[in-house]
């Protein structure tokens, strides 16, 4: 067996056994359903080596990890305008927090929270319908993992349609500041839905390799190194929302969570790693995947603070 996938395997096994495995989130319906003990994991070398354990092959609700593809997409049609209308510093607040818009005159803080988010999907949407925006996003995540099944759960996007309130008020909010450009209810139908994408972890660690080889996927560039490593920095201060700070310290790779338990993290030039456990933390993060990752990151030194992080 190849030494990485007896670290996988190990790492699913001790998974298993774990007793603390977090709360669903149950505010959205069809992820209440979802059982806590699910757990899969997956990591794309640099070398195009696929290893994958548990429940790898399932797809889950990928939320708020589509806010890294929404970035990329919308930096690409507006270049460093997008900053303008979105910051690139750590909330130090909820995912859904409301309170520092008003201080801020409705630019939040950066692109991963749910505000921000709802703006780079305002940006995305432009003069656009949301059929053609949310079309968009499918072709890309689709070309990026090379895989045509993947596709958005509808009873997903109609359950955050169904009580999203809170995303409502933090749109409108911005719309008030001039912020948000288009009809409220198409933004956020079209952000509904990019949250509503299903993938295993097998095809995101597969989407997420352009961000571990400088802009290239399957050797083809995507995006310039240079933005590659400025979201890979983004990731790294703010893809936890609040608890992006103790990410860093415990597990010091770029990386972003969402509600459905997964979380995209990657080792420059190394692997692209995805991996899934539904029971979130306090702070709306994958509990067994954090634990998962540092363990990933313990046994092969892959974090960027590392001394010898990527040499040969």
């Amino acid at each position: 067996m190849d030494s990485l996938d007896r670290i996988l395997a190990e790492i699913a096994a001790e998974m298993r056994g774990m007793e603390h495995r977090g709360k669903v989130a149950d505010y959205i319906r069809p992820l209440a359903q979802v059982p806590v003990e699910k757990f899969g994991i997956a990591v794309v070398t640099a070398k195009g080596e696929t290893h994958l354990a548990g429940d790898a092959e399932e797809a889950f609700s990928i939320q708020s990890i589509s806010k890294v593809f929404a970035l990329t997409l919308a930096l690409g049609a507006v270049g460093d305008q997008l900053w303008k209308r979105v910051g690139r510093e750590p909330s130090g607040s909820a995912f859904n927090s409301i309170v520092q818009l008003e201080n801020e005159h409705g630019i939040p803080r950066n692109p991963f929270i749910n505000a921000g988010a709802i703006v780079v999907t305002d940006v995305l949407l432009g003069h656009h319908q949301p059929r053609e925006a949310i079309g968009q996003m499918l072709r890309f995540v689709r070309e990026l993992a090379g895989d045509d099944s993947i596709g958005i759960d509808e009873a997903v996007a109609r359950a955050e349609q169904d009580t999203g309130f809170r995303n409502k008020a933090l749109a409108n909010y911005m719309r008030a500041f001039g912020n948000i450009e288009g009809e409220v209810d198409l933004v956020l139908g079209t952000y509904f839905h990019y949250c509503a994408l299903a993938m295993s972890c097998r095809q995101l660690a597969l989407a997420g390799r352009y961000l571990m080889d400088g802009g290239l996927s399957n050797g083809h560039r995507l995006i310039t190194a240079r933005r590659a490593r400025r979201i890979n920095a983004v990731m790294m201060s703010c893809g936890h929302y609040d608890n992006s700070g103790d990410f860093a310290y415990r597990i010091g790779l770029p990386g972003k969570s969402g509600v459905g338990g997964g979380i995209l993290a990657v080792a420059p030039g190394i692997a692209s790693i995805a991996v899934w456990s539904p029971g979130l933390n306090p702070s709306g993060n994958s509990q067994l995947g954090q634990i998962a990752l540092e363990r990933l990151v313990q046994r092969t030194g892959w974090s960027v603070f590392e001394p010898r992080f990527g040499a040969p």
